[in-house]
């Protein structure tokens, strides 16, 4: 085997386990939201986060200007409401549900600008997928789908940030700020919210394996990974987190789908996946963006 052909494979295999990582990490969090809430359990992540960053990619204070910084900040904010949207929505339709409609955002941003047959195509077989998922099997949270969807444009605006970010601050950097904004929007509300009486041994382990489990875990390793697949491979494989996530939603969570519903979430990842797999390669594209963006 040629060392070209491993890397893709140990890259490939590496993404794999970033995606089950983060959503068994969504699947605890599934665990978590009915006993702390969604905004304890975004405040906990969010701590994970900054203190997993901020130790190795600290920015200088000579460079925080308002010009470099405006990015990093916006994203700190978009960080926030993504997190909150999706958590809040996982706890209203479950986390295969949430996972699938969620992952609209950045599938549509993909097709942005697209006028190829095919990706019009994609489109209409992804809305006909959330409809099997949504409209047709029992009662939906209305609010439920409303939050999935905020959630949607939230990674979409996250990706775009990212973009920003990146030409401004090196390396994680932007990233570090990010957190730092977000984890100073979101602990002060979990702190008024929390019931403390609830925080035993338990729940915290839970909340810090959440954290570990969806952020410092796929941010340690997406360098690694981003070095031996394309954007489009890596862009692929993520387009398949949505069958993750059910799988975690019924083995950790007790979910149950329908097979109109399990239809539904497959047509919407094979939509996605085939129009990003047929794109052309472009250096930094909105498809790498929407790789190293993690919910």
């Amino acid at each position: 085997m040629s060392s070209t052909r491993r890397d893709r494979l140990v890259g490939a295999s590496t993404q794999v386990a970033t995606e089950v990582s983060i959503n068994f990490g969504s699947s605890v969090a599934g665990l978590l939201i009915p006993v702390v809430g969604s905004i304890v359990v975004v405040a906990a992540r969010q701590v994970v986060t900054a203190a997993a960053v901020l130790p190795f990619y600290r920015p200088k204070r000579a460079e925080l200007t308002w010009r470099r910084l405006w990015p990093a900040l916006a994203l700190g904010v978009v960080l926030a409401a993504m997190n909150l949207s999706f958590y809040e929505a996982v706890g209203r339709l479950g986390l295969g549900i949430a996972a699938t409609i969620e992952f609209l955002g950045p599938f549509a941003l993909a097709l942005v600008g697209s006028r190829r047959l095919l990706d019009a195509g994609c489109a209409v077989a992804a809305a006909a997928g959330v409809f099997l998922l949504t409209a047709t099997e029992g009662a939906i949270d209305p609010l439920g789908v409303v939050l999935a969807l905020t959630a949607a444009a939230a990674w979409a605006a996250y990706i775009l940030l990212t973009r920003q970010v990146a030409t401004r601050l090196p390396g994680l950097e932007g990233l570090s700020v990010a957190s730092v904004v977000s984890t100073v929007l979101t602990v002060p509300l979990a702190l008024i919210v929390v019931d403390y009486s609830r925080l035993d041994l338990r729940i915290l382990l839970m909340l810090l394996a959440l954290g570990v489990l969806s952020s410092a875990v796929p941010y340690s390793l997406d360098t690694f990974i981003l070095r031996r697949l394309t954007a489009r491979l890596y862009a692929v494989i993520t387009s398949f987190g949505p069958v993750i996530a059910t799988v975690f939603g019924v083995i950790v969570l007790g979910e149950h789908f329908s097979l109109v519903q399990l239809v539904g979430i497959l047509v919407v990842c094979a939509a996605a996946g085939l129009t990003i797999a047929t794109q052309r390669d472009t250096p930094r594209s909105d498809l790498e963006q929407t790789a190293e963006a993690v919910p």
